[in-house]
């Protein structure tokens, strides 16, 4: 799939071509109104978690409420539609997510495009992925976990969090560029894959750091290396798996997104409020009880992320042949 990448990046600067004067008039009466931020997921995960915190610090300075309205389903596809059928007025806002872009490619028949049809505001922050084994598995270090799965091949259980997943996409990956065969268990959660990791039924498992990070300091499961691109600052004695897979990074992120053709003048706006909640230091500290690491961005940056992690995954999932449930 070749996506539309430039055309993709532009869309950051939409609605350029209105007089100045009108767009500093609905710069300066934006928000009227209360304004929805739609979560394509249940409430009290992360993504929810950190939606709540920005839509606070966003009613706090912009003095109307921005209100989280929960749309589970689909991975996050029928939040996603809700806003992209929303009016582009500023009023209804989507908190976009690492599922976005692999649905892109997951899905075969969605009623969007999200690369065309929401165009990016701000990104919020950033959580590495770990990779933690069973400590019955005899290996230590990434190079003799590769070493020890090529000398059994098929034999290792790769646990998820479900097909298609972020943990589901990273361990493809990780099979992609280290020429390994382990079998993928998808469980319907972080819950219970970890549960059968701790259990032994599993071996192996690409999961969310702060879902992980306590059993990792009680010894219950072994940190091989986290997946981000640098060492993370609550495990920073872990090497990361790029040391010795260059290249390889795998991570989950949240921002905001709006339907496509809401004002420029709108979107500076929200961004620049954002992107001072994550220079707030309380905001900081929250997001890293997250496991979080803010991220402030341009649009045009935020829009460089999505479209790179969208060629990305759409890469791994045709490898894997990963269908959605």
């Amino acid at each position: 799939m070749k996506l539309p990448r430039r055309k993709f990046l532009l869309l950051g600067a939409g609605a350029a071509a209105l007089p100045v004067v009108s767009q500093i008039a609905r710069a300066e009466t934006y928000p009227a109104r209360p304004v929805r931020i739609v979560v394509g997921f249940a409430p009290g995960g992360p993504a929810d978690i950190s939606a709540r915190l920005i839509a606070q610090w966003l009613s706090e300075r912009l003095g109307q409420p921005f209100v989280i309205e929960n749309r589970p389903g689909a991975a996050g596809n029928i939040g996603t539609e809700a806003v992209v059928k929303s009016p582009p007025d500023g009023y209804t806002l989507l908190l976009a997510s690492t599922p976005n872009t692999i649905n892109a490619t997951l899905y075969d028949k969605l009623n969007f495009n999200f690369i065309r049809d929401i165009v990016p505001v701000a990104n919020i922050s950033r959580a590495p992925l770990v990779m933690v084994l069973n400590p019955s598995v005899p290996t230590k270090t990434v190079p003799e976990f590769i070493a020890y799965a090529k000398a059994n091949p098929g034999k290792i259980n790769m646990a998820s969090a479900g097909n298609g997943s972020t943990a589901h996409v990273a361990g493809e990956l990780f099979k992609m560029m280290a020429g390994v065969n382990m079998v993928h268990a998808p469980y319907r959660g972080a819950g219970p894959a970890l549960t059968d990791l701790l259990g032994g039924q599993m071996q192996v498992y690409f999961s969310p750091m702060m879902a992980s990070i306590e059993y990792i300091r009680a010894g219950k499961l072994r940190a091989l290396a986290v997946a981000s691109a640098t060492r993370s600052e609550p495990l920073p004695d872990i090497p990361t798996v790029g040391e010795f897979l260059q290249g390889y990074e795998a991570s989950t992120w949240n921002g905001v997104g709006a339907p496509k053709s809401t004002p420029v003048e709108i979107i500076s706006k929200l961004n620049d409020e954002i992107n001072a909640a994550l220079a707030n230091p309380k905001m900081k500290a929250q997001l890293a009880d997250l496991g979080g690491v803010p991220m402030p961005m341009t649009p045009a940056d935020f829009g460089r992320l999505i479209a790179d992690e969208t060629e990305k995954w759409a890469k791994v999932v045709k490898f894997a042949g990963i269908k959605a449930d």
